[in-house]
């Protein structure tokens, strides 16, 4: 299979990308849309046209964001609470163009569960949006090209997603672990809507932004930070020449949520706004998308073992 190219280089900014795109009339969801990436996600997505719904844990976050664009809203939507999330479902209604699966949390410095009793981060990074997706399957069937797209990440190459104790009961609950578990799940999350909705119409496509700075890796310590880079000695933040600004790792997102270069691309993995080779993963591996992330037999056993906790 030939990996799909865009003009598009790492550098390039999410308006860029959706320069001369008019999304007039299209109606879209980015969650975790009040901070970081998913800001500058919907204000491009807006810049172009979109009605764009911010879904956040907390509106009021939003509303500097709502005030200068107009078109987009704010609703109330805490993922890692599945009757927030069910509530948010039964609020939408209308077609639904595009679902942007952006919000996340990573390496919790404590093992923490929902109230199903699911890892705190595969709660809110997988679970929360395969229930967001699966409730909004009717209004996304709806809309003419419908799109969904999940924010992974380069962790996903680190670990598979392991089916024999995925919330750490019987294993030291480990951070990094956890949020590499997560990740790989969104990459397998649209493995599984492109593989049972592509007849419904509807793609789904994964992505790694890259590095940036931003609230995502509040939790990630001094040490850690000095390793890849990103601080010095004082705890002052740096900015690697491999980082991006927050524009920048936004690009490759709006790119499959929104470009017409992907129209009827579905079940891939892109970063830097091409898509990625499918790889081994292993701790020195630094670009691609792992087999297990990929695996069609792996999607839909992780599909089956969410499906009757969200239902």
């Amino acid at each position: 299979m030939t990996l799909i190219t865009t003009p598009f280089g790492m550098r390039a900014t999410a308006a860029e990308v959706l320069d001369g795109v008019d999304l007039s009339g299209r109606r879209m969801i980015v969650t975790g849309g009040a901070s970081g990436l998913g800001v500058e996600t919907v204000r491009a997505l807006a810049g172009a046209g979109a009605q764009v719904t911010i879904a956040t844990r907390n509106p009021a976050d939003a509303e500097p964001l709502v005030k200068e664009l107009p078109g987009t809203r704010a609703v109330a939507l805490d993922l890692a609470d599945l009757a927030s999330v069910r509530a948010f479902c039964d609020g939408w209604s209308g077609p639904l163009d595009g679902l942007v699966a952006n919000a996340g949390v990573m390496m919790l410095p404590t093992h923490k569960v929902n109230a199903q009793g699911w890892e705190m981060q595969l709660a809110t990074n997988y679970l929360g949006h395969f229930a967001l997706a699966v409730g909004l399957h009717t209004a996304l069937q709806a809309a003419e090209k419908p799109r969904v797209v999940v924010l992974s990440s380069g962790a996903q190459l680190r670990a598979g997603f392991d089916f024999d104790d995925p919330q750490f009961e019987r294993h030291p609950y480990d951070a990094f672990a956890a949020y590499a578990q997560s990740k790989t799940a969104d990459v397998l999350l649209a493995v599984g809507i492109s593989r049972r909705w592509a007849e419904h119409g509807i793609t789904a496509n994964a992505c790694a932004p890259g590095w940036i700075h931003t609230n995502l890796a509040r939790h990630m310590d001094q040490a850690t930070m000095q390793a890849i880079g990103a601080m010095d000695a004082d705890g002052n933040l740096l900015t690697p020449d491999y980082f991006k600004t927050p524009a920048q790792g936004a690009a490759t997102t709006v790119l499959l949520a929104a470009s017409p270069l992907l129209d009827d691309v579905t079940g891939r993995y892109f970063e830097d706004n091409q898509e990625s080779p499918v790889v081994d993963g292993g701790p020195d591996v630094m670009a691609g998308v792992a087999k297990w992330s990929v695996d069609p037999a792996a999607a839909d056993r992780l599909w089956d073992y969410a499906l009757p906790v969200v239902r």
